[in-house]
Parts: structure tokens; sequence; C-alpha cells
């Protein structure tokens, strides 16, 4: 049985109310430290595939380790964004006693740190691998085995953590406007190109961690430098980068600042929207970051809370987030949904991902320069 401790809310019930929502929405939902928000889904759907998309690749959870005993786990990733997950792997067990604490990520990395050794959490789930490092720094996670982080590619995990989705910054774009080749291919040289046709969320957690990729890429210097030109081209500012891919698809601007699965979401909602994916090349504006989950240092059961952490790289799993969240899957079997490319040709630069969570001096160039967050 899953135990839950957030809102005073009737998951179940807000389900089947917003259920007929859309896209639109589910924007309106959207926050926590990245914009980690609410999406549409079915227990019933999950393993099976969507309409015109084969079963998924990968390990199905029939092949992993059975789940026995109780569990709880600290998820920094909102309940109505993978609550379905979550509660559907704990069906598939008769013996296992679940327990999900929601919160901010890095709300709940200070709680796990103030609880000390007391701390009843058995696994930290994040939205970002900043929060991840900021918990192993603490020295609260332990080492997970091989035939764990194995799974996934080098660049998305450590000893102590392995990420679980990821997504990738764009540049979305007006097609009836310009083509993919129109755009460059260098983040930096978008203010002048695209002077008063530009959007971006710079009060959102996630446009925030890509300029401070920026900062570590480029320099303060040359970051302020690009800044104030962003200000200066006449940047339109919204709330979120749903937001800003939805005014794309208005012809209110041309091009903006976004995670890729924003874009999704707005085609999901009309798959005729005027509003393409592009991508810069390894630099600020191609950075790659994940969500994933840790195994607590004081962990009461190290191998279930292990077991649990692979399930969440089962077959079934990655499939729900491509389908679902409409993140790219870190397992290579499960592709991600829409006209993507892999994650192999990405162009993503080299950075520490767990320095992206560094958002203070990042605020502060982002003020100087004369930005409203």
């Amino acid at each position: 049985m899953t135990h839950h401790f957030s809102d005073d809310v009737d998951r179940r019930r807000f389900l089947a109310a917003t259920g007929a929502l859309g896209a639109a929405g589910i924007a309106g939902c959207m926050g926590g430290d990245d914009g980690d928000g609410d999406a549409e889904g079915s227990i019933g759907q999950i393993g099976s595939g969507r309409a015109g998309r084969g079963a998924p690749g990968g390990t199905p959870i029939a092949e992993m380790p059975d789940l026995e005993g109780e569990l709880t786990v600290y998820s920094g990733r909102g309940e109505f964004l993978v609550g379905e997950l979550v509660e559907y792997i704990d069906d598939q067990y008769d013996g296992f006693d679940l327990t999900v604490r929601y919160g901010g990520s890095t709300d709940l990395v200070n709680q796990i740190a103030n609880e000390g050794d007391g701390s009843p959490a058995d696994v930290f789930y994040s939205v970002n691998a900043g929060s991840l490092g900021a918990l192993a720094d603490e020295g609260r996670t332990q080492a997970l085995p091989s035939e764990i982080t194995d799974m996934i590619r080098s660049e998305f995990r450590t000893e102590q953590w392995i990420g679980t989705s990821g997504r990738a910054r764009t540049v979305p774009y007006n097609t009836e406007e310009f083509s993919e080749g129109d755009l460059p291919d260098d983040v930096m040289a978008y203010p002048e190109e695209f002077a008063g046709t530009l959007g971006w969320a710079p009060s959102y957690g996630s446009c925030q961690a890509f300029v401070t990729a920026m900062r570590l890429i480029e320099g303060e210097e040359a970051t302020l430098d690009w800044l104030e030109s962003v200000v200066e081209s006449g940047i339109s500012s919204y709330p979120d980068e749903f937001a800003a891919c939805q005014a794309i698809a208005d012809g209110e601007i041309d091009a903006a600042f976004t995670n890729h699965y924003y874009i999704q979401r707005v085609l999901d909602g009309n798959p005729d929207a005027s509003i393409g994916t592009a991508f810069t090349s390894g630099d600020a504006g191609a950075v790659f970051n994940v969500a994933g989950a840790a195994v607590i240092d004081t962990a009461s059961d190290a191998t279930l809370a292990q077991n649990f952490v692979r399930h969440l790289l089962s077959a079934e799993a990655q499939d729900y987030f491509a389908r679902t969240t409409f993140e790219y899957p870190l397992i290579p079997d499960v592709e991600p949904i829409g006209d993507l490319p892999s994650i192999d040709e990405l162009d993503v630069p080299d950075i520490d991902l767990t320095q992206l969570s560094d958002l203070e001096p990042t605020i502060d160039l982002m003020r100087e320069a004369g930005v409203e967050v």
C-alpha cells in the first residue's frame, strides 16, 4: 500500500476532475525546483505503449528482483507527475509497503540532512542532478551496485546516484516563419539575430539552471554581456516555459529558450501547432540534465532501496517517462516521443550537472543585467 504525505487532496478525485484539461491545463500546475509538474497519464497504459508505439524495450519489471518489505521514498518530483508510476510499481507486489513523501527537491535534501541518522527516508528521488549531488556531498548517500549504474551512460550517474530520465535544453521556434536550418547553432547569437522576437521564463528554475550553465562554460563576464543583450533585445518574459512555447504556437514570438518537453506538450494538445525544436551545439543552450535517485546512507534495507531504484529504469518506467512526461528515457532501448534526436546525436557540453544547482550567483548576475527574477 502506498502512503502519501503531501497536500490534503484526494489525488484520484483530482485526476478524474482534471484529466480532460489537456496540455493547456497542465501548464497551470508547473512549479517546483525546475518546473516539474502535472502531466496526464493512466496506470492502465503503463508498459502497454501509446498509439502508434510498440511495447517498450529494456528490462521489464517481471524480470527484476521482487520488492518486499517497507520502504520510504522522499520524492522531489511532483505526485501528479510520477505518482501513477510509483503506485503502479507498488501494486505489482503484495508484500511491498511503500510510503512516499512529496516536496521540493532542495527542501527534502535539507530535511534528510536535518533528520540525521534518524531519517525515515530510504530513497531520495530528485527532479535534478544538483540536489542529488548536494545530498551526496553531505555524505548522506551510499554507493549503488554496478549492475544498476551500468544500465545508463556514465555522464548521467555517479557511484552515489543515478539518472532516471532526462531533459534537453532547446530552442523552440515558429515553423511558419523559420526552418530549423535558419536558426543559429550558437546560443550566444540569439539576442542579436532574434531581437524583439524572443521569449523566456527567467524566474523559472530551468531557465536559471541554463544561465548557470552559461556562467560555468562562458564565464561571468561573457554571461553578463549576453544577459544585457537579451534585455536590450526586448525579450518577452513568461511565467513558465510551457507558456513561452505556447506563445510561439500562437504567433506572439518566433523563438525561446526552454526544455524540450514543453514543446512536446504543446504538440500533444495540438499536433498542428506551428512549433518546432532546434538545438544548439556544445554550449549552455544544449545542456542535458537528469532527474534521478539515490539510496540514503541510513536506509533500513539497502537492497530493497536499490531494487526500487532499479525499477525506475525498467522498461515500463522508461516508457512512462517518454510518453507521459515527454522526457528522454535514459536506457538505450526506449526512444523519446516526438521528432527528436537520440541522446547520442545531441552535442551536449561537458559540465558537472551537480553544479547547476548553484543558482545564487546566477540570480545576482541576472539582476545586475536588469532581468526581473
